[in-house]
């Protein structure tokens, strides 16, 4: 039942093609927040805190632990939740039912457009408690590019998220291509050839008749004379 336009794919068992799915928008789109992802949670981890003379690591930003944590969060989850979409969608052409496509693409245009509020939510966490942070409270000369790399690739990660929720809506609103079902002919093609004749042959109708034959009734006759005609009596 799976048509050119079932939700973006083809029919299902279609040979793979490498090079037009790696130059797709979506999947340019899915590589950019991949790399993204990791600039911001990597920077973090690798940069984000700070040592104050003792054991103890304080967050760059703002000293706030819970800033760095849900950098990281968001960050790790949103690697890998690019790694299943790709591969979802290397699988997607392979789904046969129409249903499960739908459930598929519903999934996906949930998910980025949730991350994509987290993204936001998370770049004006950080870029907030980046603008609180006092030089004379941390030593900043390591961390501050880590710090503003983070935002930055935030922030980055927010229309990259946005534009794969936009790609996923447009998948849903592309749906089944109904017109397989169609019983029209398409453009260009002959009409198909109708198997009997019709009834209206010559502009008229022919009325069925039930018996073609049917034998008259039987009818006693009785021959008359003709006018002025006598019988002579017998002798």
């Amino acid at each position: 039942m799976d048509g050119p336009g079932s939700f973006g794919a083809g029919r299902a068992g279609a040979a793979f093609d490498p090079l037009s799915f790696a130059t797709r928008p979506q999947t340019v789109l899915r590589l950019l927040a991949w790399i993204f992802s990791m600039v911001v949670f990597g920077s973090i981890i690798n940069e984000g805190y700070v040592n104050m003379g003792s054991e103890r690591l304080h967050c760059v930003y703002n000293k706030n632990a819970d800033a760095c944590n849900y950098a990281i969060t968001i960050g790790v989850v949103a690697f890998l939740a690019c790694l299943f979409f790709l591969a979802l969608d290397i699988y997607f052409p392979q789904i046969s039912s129409v249903k499960d496509r739908k459930r598929a693409v519903l999934f996906e245009m949930g998910f980025s457009g949730f991350w994509t509020f987290l993204w936001f939510v998370g770049f004006c966490f950080l870029a907030n408690q980046w603008s609180h942070t006092s030089p004379e409270e941390l030593p900043l000369e390591q961390a501050t590019d880590a710090a503003r790399a983070a935002i930055a690739f935030s922030f980055f990660s927010i229309l990259t998220w946005a534009a794969l929720t936009a790609c996923a809506v447009q998948k849903f609103l592309l749906g089944t291509d109904m017109s397989l079902f169609s019983t029209e002919p398409a453009a260009g093609q002959p009409e198909p050839k109708q198997p009997y004749p019709p009834n209206d042959v010559t502009g008229q109708t022919t009325i069925p008749v039930n018996n073609a034959y049917q034998s008259p009734p039987l009818i006693e006759t009785v021959e008359t004379p003709p006018p002025g005609y006598q019988i002579t009596p017998a002798f």
